[in-house]
């Protein structure tokens, strides 16, 4: 994160937005208002919301539209670095030309960090909505506000959404973990039980006492799943393809494109370790905010979404056998749950699918973090409320081959044409009241993008949901 976006995300994560209106016109602020509301952040407001940093800049001619932004996850202690991560963290903040892109097309940004770190989803529900009524008091009421954010932050985005209709006039969550706690978090801990009962009988899943065991937990995972993975006649790399073919897990990573059978081996070990962050360090964060393990596998059926081709996938490697690999796992004991802290977790962010105004979600078809199948279990949420009206779903694919992802593969891995095409399309949705469908999106999404308009991801493979 550099320049601008440095200056806007340093505490919390910037924001762009795109302005909108019933209608075919553009409304035209008030020079007064505009004036105003420039003067009053045109050099970048700053300060803190019980708690929260925040920061907030409006352009010299202000469109009349505030976006809001919320960042990704940060881990609430010290952790392990992603050894595939880039410089800049992508879901922490839009990159500097976007959010430059976007101020020159008159939005207003604002973005704040959370009171918390970790799974702060509560924490970053209260910040994006103080931050919206101290800009309406301190700046200018916006005439829309459009709520956006990326991975944690796009499930905050999803949250603020539905709960405040009356002023969120459209919504665009980024690779976001829209599923909810319970379906992504529980979906971590399935992987650390997938790698124990196959890999590692030894590895501790749950009940860390303490930050340093749950990274030295992750540590271990990491050893063992590498050593698996170089362990072609054991038997070692059959366990971790059935480890990534049972989860569904991403065929690609942004560093990783799967050309041969080593960049393919390494993309699985990736993906496993990626889910294995949030299932150690994570989740020991996740137990002392929700009081104990909250997290629940007890119901899980590894085996429902096999097909016969994953047998063959799994039995073309030495000694692979995913029917035995299946009935290990139907016979493990799974870890114990604490009701009283599955109620509490229940309570830490679930989407309900109850959208009232545009929304236009954007993920990588090879996320191996937050998974794509989380917009199919929002989609799945808004068909049932009959609000399928009012939502677009966009994905990205990749390039065949590539040694850095610039789009489709790897966590929010989106160009400045997307993000900006993101926006464009939202504001022209709200605007005209016309729907921006991926047809649509593709007029919008300069290159270079990897924008695909016939993708749409299978259900979510580790869940205990029907």
């Amino acid at each position: 994160m550099r320049a601008r976006m440095l200056c806007l995300a340093l505490v919390l994560g910037a924001a762009a937005c795109s302005s909108g209106s019933s209608g075919t016109k553009k409304p035209v602020l008030n020079d007064d208002v505009t004036s105003l509301a420039h003067k009053a952040c045109g050099t970048p407001c700053t300060g803190t919301l019980e708690g929260a940093p925040y920061k907030v800049e409006v352009p010299a001619t202000w469109n009349g539209t505030l976006l809001l932004w919320s960042h990704g996850y940060r881990n609430a202690a010290a952790a392990p670095p992603d050894f595939a991560a880039p410089d800049r963290s992508p879901d922490d903040a839009p990159d500097d030309a976007t959010a430059t892109q976007l101020l020159a097309q008159g939005y207003a940004l604002a973005g704040s960090a959370y009171a918390s770190n970790g799974w702060a989803v509560q924490d970053g529900v209260k910040a994006g909505e103080q931050l919206q009524a101290w800009f309406t008091t301190n700046v200018g009421k916006p005439r829309r506000t459009y709520v956006w954010g990326a991975s944690l932050g796009g499930l905050i985005t999803e949250l603020i959404s539905e709960k405040h209709p009356e002023w969120v006039t459209g919504a665009a969550p980024e690779c976001g973990a829209v599923a909810g706690t319970t379906e992504n978090l529980d979906g971590a801990l399935a992987i650390a039980y997938l790698v124990k009962t196959l890999i590692d009988p030894s590895l501790k899943i749950t009940d860390y006492a303490s930050p340093a065991e749950s990274v030295a937990a992750f540590q271990k995972a990491q050893k063992s799943v590498v050593a698996a993975a170089q362990d072609v006649n054991g038997g070692g790399t059959a366990k971790v393809v059935a480890i990534a073919t049972i989860a569904r897990l991403a065929a690609q990573t942004k560093t990783y494109d799967g050309h041969d059978a080593v960049s393919q081996i390494s993309a699985k070990v990736e993906d496993i370790l990626t889910a294995m962050g949030f299932a150690t360090f994570g989740q020991q964060e996740f137990a002392t905010r929700v009081g104990g393990q909250g997290l629940d596998i007890t119901g899980f059926d590894f085996a429902k979404s096999v097909t016969s081709d994953d047998r063959t996938t799994v039995g073309a490697y030495p000694k692979g056998d995913l029917d035995a690999y299946l009935a290990a796992l139907k016979a493990g004991v799974r870890p114990d749950v604490d009701p009283a802290a599955r109620a509490k977790a229940k309570e830490q962010g679930e989407t309900t699918g109850r959208i009232a105004h545009p929304t236009i979600t954007l993920h990588d078809e090879q996320d191996p973090l937050v998974v794509p199948q989380n917009e199919r279990v929002l989609g799945d949420r808004v068909f049932a409320n009959k609000a399928v009206g009012n939502l677009v779903q966009l994905f990205t694919k990749p390039p065949a081959t590539y040694s850095d992802a610039p789009y489709g593969a790897g966590h929010c891995t989106f160009t400045t044409t997307e993000q900006v095409g993101l926006v464009t399309a939202l504001d022209h949705w709200v605007r005209t009241g016309a729907r921006s469908t991926p047809t649509y999106a593709a007029t919008v999404f300069a290159q270079p993008t990897g924008l695909d308009t016939s993708y749409y991801p299978a259900p979510f493979a580790l869940t205990s949901s029907s």
